[in-house]
C-alpha cells in the first residue's frame, strides 16, 4: 500500500541526543492537532519535561519547530520557533524564542518539522543536519568565538548554502541574557543560548535541498498575487505612507511605510538606489516600501544603507544592511544591520542617561551600531531593550558605583558616555557576557539584580519599563489600546512579542475608519480608544486581547511573521482599506489540502495557549513556595506599580494619559479568561475548557496534580 503524501508538514521530526549521540526521528501526526511551531514545540515539552526542571539541568530540552506554511511559497512564512525553559525569570517556566533569517526554511527543507535537541555533550559540539544525513561534531577551534566567526568558520567548512545559528561567549558562558544567532543577525532570544551552552552545543547547522509538498500549487501563487497586489501594506502591516504621495489618499509621520522619491539606498552595489513610489497594486515594488534603517536611525542612515534585507520568503524587507566605517572605529562591526531593537539600542539609555546625544542623529547612529553589532557577536540579548535601560539606569543613578568592587568599576571609563565615546561599550558588553563578574549580574534577569543590589524600586518606575515583577517588560503594553495591550503583555511567561494590536494601531488610517474597522472584527468601535485618551474596559476591548493573542500564537505555529500578519487592513482604496483575515485559512487549505476556517484556526490558537498556561501550572510555585499552582490571578498575571501611578497629576481615563486602573484590569482579566474559557477567578484551564479543546491527556495530568478548580 502507497504511503499517503504529507502535505506542508513534513511527516517526521529529529531528535538528537548529545549525551549519548543517538539519532533519531519521530513522527509529526500525534502532534498535527497544534499545528506546528509553538504548538508541536510546547506539547513536546510538555509530554517530556518533568515540572521543576532547572533550565540548565541535562533534562531540559530545546526544541526547534516550524510550521505546516514553512518554506511552502506562503509570503512571510518564514520564521522559527523555539521552546525552552526560561533562565531568567521568576520559575523558569516554559518559553518560546522565535527568530526569522533562514533557518526554519532549512529545518523544513531537509525534511523535518522540528530537531528536539536533548541531554549534554561531553565536550563542545555542533550539529550538522544534510538533508537526512545528521552528525554530531566537535566544535573544537569555535568555542570561545563570536558568533559572526563562528557562522563564516563554519560556512567554510560546511558550505555556503548552509545556515548556521550559533551561539557566542554570553551562551558559552550560560550568562542567563544570550541568544541564539542565525544567518548573521537574526536572534532568538529569551535566555536560549545559554540554555545550549549547558548542553556544550555551539551551533546548528542546517543544509536543506528537499521542497515542501504543497497540495495546489496554483492556490498558493494566486493568493500569494493576491496578498502582494492588494492586501500587504510595509513593516508592521502600515499601509499608508509616512509622506504624503500623488497616489495616496492618506500619510502618517510614523508609518513604516516610508519609501519616497529621492531616499535611497545609497551604498547600493551599483550605485544609488531611488526607492521611490511603490503604490499598491504592483507586486515588484513592495520590497522599497520599508527603508527602515532611516525609520530606526534617523536621515543620516540613509548614506549608510545598502540595502534592505529579509527574511525567508519575505516581500517587505525590513532589516537594515548597513556599512558604517566609525562602528568599526569604536570596537563595533563596520558591515551592521538588524531589523528590530538592535538596531537602534541607544534610543532606550539617551533619555534615562540624559547625555544630550539624540538616538536618531549622526552620533546616536554610531551607538547604536557599535553597541547593535557587538551585542549579536556576543550572542548577548537584550531582553526587549531591557538590558540597556537596566544599564543606562545604573550608570546614571550611581549603582554600579555602589555596588562594583573598586577594581570592576575602574576598568570601565563610565564618563565616556557623557562625552559620546560609544568605544566605551563593547568592552562593557564583553564583561558582562564573560559572566564571572559583579557586573554580569546585569544579565541574570531584572528581578534577579534589583533584588541582589537592594534597587527593587526601579521595577515600579515607568523608566524601567518592567510590566511584570517575575521578571520581563513591557512589549507594546498600555501603550496599545490601554488595557488591550496590558492586559496581554501578562499571560505568556516572557514578553509577549504580540504585534497583532499594533500594527493596526500604527498602520496609519484615520481613527474613524479603524473604529468601523473595529466594529466589524472585534464587535464594537468601542473596541479602541484615541491614543493616549483611553475609557474603562469592555467586552469589545476582551475580544480584542483574545484575538491579539490568538492570532500571534496561530503565526507562531504556521509559521508566519506576526511583525506583517495578520492582514486587518490594507493599502488598497478601492477595498475600502479592509484587509483579509481569511487569508491564513485560504492558504493553509492550499498547502496542507485540509478545508478549515478561520475560526477553527483562531480556536487551535486559543487550544496552543491554554497548552503553555497548563504548562505554567505544573512548575509556578505558590506565596508559599510550593510547585504547582492554578492560581494565575493571584501569582502569574501580576503588574508593577508603575502603570498605576505614573502621571501622578492626571486621573485615569483623562486625555494625555496611559495609566491605568488596578480594579479596571482585574476587570478586564475576568473578561479575558473569560474569552477563553478559563477559570474567571483564578485564569487557570478548566476541566470544561479542556474538553472544548480535546486535551484529555493535558486535563489527566491536571486532575492528578489537583490543578484544575
Amino acid at each position: 500500500m502507497a504511503e499517503k503524501k504529507s502535505y506542508g508538514w513534513a511527516g517526521k521530526i529529529l531528535r538528537v541526543n548529545l549525551t549519548d549521540g543517538t539519532i533519531t526521528t519521530f513522527p509529526t501526526e500525534p502532534y498535527k492537532a497544534y499545528i506546528g511551531g509553538m504548538g508541536i514545540a510546547n506539547k513536546i515539552m510538555f509530554d517530556e519535561v518533568p515540572a521543576g526542571t532547572e533550565p540548565f539541568d541535562e533534562a531540559n530540552k530545546v526544541v526547534f519547530a516550524v510550521g505546516p506554511l514553512t518554506a511552502s511559497g506562503v509570503p512571510l512564512a518564514g520564521r522559527t520557533t523555539i521552546a525552552s525553559l526560561s533562565t531568567y525569570t521568576k520559575d523558569h517556566l516554559v518559553v518560546d524564542a522565535h527568530c526569522g533569517g533562514m533557518l526554519g526554511a532549512r529545518i523544513k527543507q531537509a525534511g523535518y518539522d522540528g530537531i528536539v535537541i536533548e541531554g549534554k555533550a561531553a565536550k563542545p559540539v555542533y550539529i550538522m543536519v544534510d538533508d537526512d544525513d545528521v552528525k554530531i561534531k566537535s566544535a573544537d577551534g569555535l568555542w570561545g568565538l563570536g558568533t559572526r566567526a563562528t557562522t563564516e568558520a563554519l560556512n567554510r567548512r560546511e558550505g555556503l548554502d548552509a545556515v548556521v545559528a550559533t551561539i557566542g561567549p554570553a551562551g558559552e558562558n550560560l550568562l542567563p541574557y544570550a541568544c541564539l544567532i542565525n544567518s548573521r543577525n537574526h536572534s532568538a532570544g529569551a535566555g536560549l543560548g545559554s540554555v545550549l551552552g549547558s548542553k556544550n552545543m555551539k551551533a546548528l547547522v542546517v543544509r536543506g535541498t528537499g521542497t515542501v509538498n504543497v497540495a495546489d500549487p496554483q492556490a498558493v501563487a494566486d493568493l500569494s498575487d493576491y496578498m502582494l497586489r492588494e492586501i500587504i501594506g510595509s513593516n508592521n502591516n502600515h499601509v499608508v505612507p509616512s509622506t504624503q504621495q500623488q497616489w495616496a489618499q492618506y500619510f502618517d509621520k510614523e508609518s513604516r511605510w516610508t519609501a519616497r522619491n529621492g531616499l535611497y539606498w545609497e551604498l547600493a552595489e551599483g550605485g544609488p538606489i531611488d526607492t521611490g513610489e511603490p503604490k499598491p497594486g504592483n507586486i515588484n515594488t513592495v520590497g522599497y516600501r520599508c527603508m527602515k534603517s532611516v525609520k530606526d536611525d534617523g536621515p543620516d542612515a540613509e548614506k549608510y544603507t545598502i540595502k534592505m534585507d529579509g527574511c525567508h520568503s519575505c516581500p517587505i524587507h525590513c532589516y537594515s544592511d548597513m556599512r558604517v566605517p566609525k562602528s568599526a572605529e569604536n570596537g563595533g562591526f563596520e558591515t551592521t544591520g538588524n531589523t528590530c531593537v538592535p538596531n537602534f539600542p541607544y534610543l532606550y539609555m539617551s533619555k534615562i542617561l540624559g547625555s544630550g546625544i539624540e538616538s536618531a542623529s549622526e552620533a546616536g547612529l554610531i551607538w547604536n551600531q557599535v553597541i547593535g553589532s557587538t551585542v549579536d557577536d556576543l550572542g548577548l540579548w537584550c531582553n526587549y531593550a531591557q538590558l540597556y535601560r537596566d544599564i543606562a539606569h545604573c550608570v546614571s543613578a550611581g549603582v554600579f558605583e555602589r555596588v562594583l568592587p573598586p577594581a570592576e568599576y575602574a576598568a570601565i571609563d563610565w564618563e565616556g558616555f557623557y562625552r559620546n565615546d560609544p568605544s566605551i561599550m563593547p568592552p562593557l558588553l564583553r564583561m558582562i557576557a564573560q559572566n564571572d563578574s559583579e557586573l554580569s549580574y546585569i544579565g541574570h534577569g531584572t528581578h534577579v539584580w534589583t533584588e541582589r543590589w537592594g534597587d527593587m524600586e526601579w521595577n515600579d518606575t515607568a523608566a524601567s519599563c518592567m510590566i511584570n515583577p517575575r521578571g520581563w517588560p513591557v512589549h507594546h503594553s498600555q501603550e496599545c489600546f490601554g488595557q488591550v495591550g496590558m492586559l496581554y503583555n501578562s499571560l505568556f511567561n516572557r514578553d509577549d512579542m504580540i504585534h497583532s494590536a499594533v500594527n493596526f494601531q500604527g498602520c496609519g488610517l484615520p481613527f474613524e475608519l479603524k473604529q468601523q474597522i473595529a466594529a466589524e472584527v472585534w464587535g464594537g468601535a468601542d473596541a479602541i480608544d484615541m491614543n493616549m485618551d483611553y475609557t474603562p474596559m469592555n467586552e469589545r476591548k476582551a475580544n480584542f486581547v483574545w484575538w491579539s493573542v490568538v492570532t500571534d500564537v496561530l503565526h507562531d505555529s504556521l509559521t508566519l511573521c506576526n511583525w506583517v500578519w495578520p492582514m486587518t487592513v490594507s493599502p488598497t482604496e478601492a477595498r475600502d482599506y479592509r484587509g483579509d483575515l481569511d487569508l491564513e485559512a485560504k492558504f493553509f487549505k492550499a498547502v496542507t489540502g485540509e478545508d478549515v476556517t478561520t475560526e477553527d484556526l483562531y480556536q487551535a490558537g486559543a487550544k496552543i495557549m491554554t497548552l503553555q498556561r497548563a504548562n505554567t501550572a505544573r512548575g509556578m510555585t505558590d506565596a508559599a513556595g510550593n510547585m504547582g499552582t492554578n492560581d494565575f490571578r493571584g501569582m502569574h498575571d501580576i503588574y508593577t506599580e508603575w502603570p498605576f501611578t505614573k502621571d501622578p497629576d492626571k486621573a485615569v481615563f483623562t486625555e494625555g494619559t496611559d495609566k491605568m486602573d488596578k480594579d479596571d484590569i482585574q476587570n478586564g482579566l475576568t473578561m479575558v479568561y473569560r474569552t477563553f474559557g478559563w477559570d474567571e477567578q483564578l485564569g487557570c484551564p478548566t476541566a470544561a475548557c479542556l474538553d472544548a479543546y480535546d486535551m484529555p491527556d493535558v486535563k489527566e495530568e491536571l486532575q492528578g496534580l489537583g490543578l484544575l478548580p
